[in-house]
């Protein structure tokens, strides 16, 4: 039987944990994450907090100013993985904490919880270089399938509008939260469709619509769509994260929509602070922001220069360049128009 508490303290100190406490680890996780929907209901107060990236001492930060579980509810909006030195410990963290607090952390998945993008951003590599294989990144790969694509925060008094968390943002298949409930979420992300776009797609201001996506995955999408599908399923706001904030969080379509973004110094040179976005039991909001304790744990995990690319934002077009670059670009399309999706070889741009 897992020695929870020592696997915490190990972890938080960066020791090397055996390749079958991973396993196990993964698979208890999984019977649990199996019992949770597609969009998970969860009861505010509830803290918020987006993309992590594998830097471990900043999420220790995190937790340590939010509030260590179970004095309070956490939702992580994805991401958790990639880039940082220490992706598998962050994301073992999480997971420790889901299995002794399973009704205080919740964890929906990003568009790096994927074989296919971790393939190439840092997680595989990392597995491979601690362990002298692929077995821990195929554990957790097979963990990321069952993570829920969004989630539903109710107020404790009722009769208010909920907030939809997801990581990326809206697609032109989806209208309502029940349509999102129908996707077979156990699987790879696919490269198109609504599950993609939920992982992928931005906010943008400088549309009212729909626009083809600079990343070559999901959509950007505005104001009008954003306005329509809040009316449409009830809801005071939108929660996501997927883009560097430099302020740590953003509120866009008059406070319809807000960015969080979770992980300071981004890659450990990007000089920006990180958010959490508390919701108490009356929905209010409530921002917090942080800085780095990682400044001086060294470059970007190790990676290189060449290790390193943004694709969680709009101006990073090859390997290495513009990390820090800013959000989504715009486009001209007419209101209701819903472009043709990029060919699947620009699919990691």
């Amino acid at each position: 039987m897992l020695d929870l508490d020592k696997l915490l303290a190990d972890v938080k100190a960066c020791k090397t944990i055996p390749e079958d406490d991973v396993q196990e680890m993964c698979s208890l996780a999984q019977e649990l994450l199996i019992m949770e929907g597609n969009i998970e209901v969860i009861a505010a107060p509830v803290v918020i907090c987006g993309d992590i990236h594998g830097q471990l001492h900043d999420l220790i930060t995190l937790f340590e100013i939010g509030g260590e579980p179970p004095h309070s509810r956490y939702l992580f909006l994805g991401d958790f993985v990639d880039r940082g030195f220490y992706s598998l410990e962050t994301l073992l963290l999480l997971i420790i904490y889901k299995l002794k607090y399973p009704d205080h952390i919740y964890l929906i998945r990003g568009n790096h919880e994927s074989r296919q993008i971790t393939s190439v951003y840092g997680f595989y590599d990392e597995c491979i270089r601690k362990y002298d294989n692929a077995n821990v990144w195929r554990y957790c790969c097979e963990l990321f399938d069952y993570l829920s694509l969004g989630a539903y925060i109710t107020s404790e008094y009722g009769g208010r509008d909920g907030v939809f968390c997801v990581h990326g943002g809206l697609s032109p298949a989806i209208n309502k939260l029940d349509e999102i409930s129908m996707i077979d979420r156990k699987q790879e992300v696919p490269h198109e469709g609504a599950m993609c776009d939920l992982l992928w797609s931005d906010p943008e201001k400088d549309i009212d619509s729909w626009a083809l996506s600079p990343r070559g995955a999901g959509y950007l999408f505005g104001e009008h769509e954003t306005s329509k599908f809040l009316h449409l399923n009830g809801l005071s706001l939108i929660a996501r994260a997927h883009q560097l904030v430099m302020e740590g969080y953003k509120e866009l379509f008059d406070g319809g929509l807000v960015t969080v973004w979770s992980a300071p110094n981004y890659c450990y040179r990007c000089g920006n602070v990180a958010a959490v976005l508390r919701l108490n039991e009356a929905l209010d909001r409530e921002y917090t922001t942080f800085e780095s304790v990682s400044t001086t744990q060294g470059g970007n995990g190790g990676l290189g220069e060449e290790g390193v690319e943004d694709t969680d934002t709009a101006t990073a077009t090859t390997r290495g360049k513009e990390v820090c670059g800013g959000g989504g670009g715009g486009g001209d399309m007419g209101r209701g128009y819903i472009p043709s999706k990029r060919p699947v070889v620009e699919y990691f741009v």
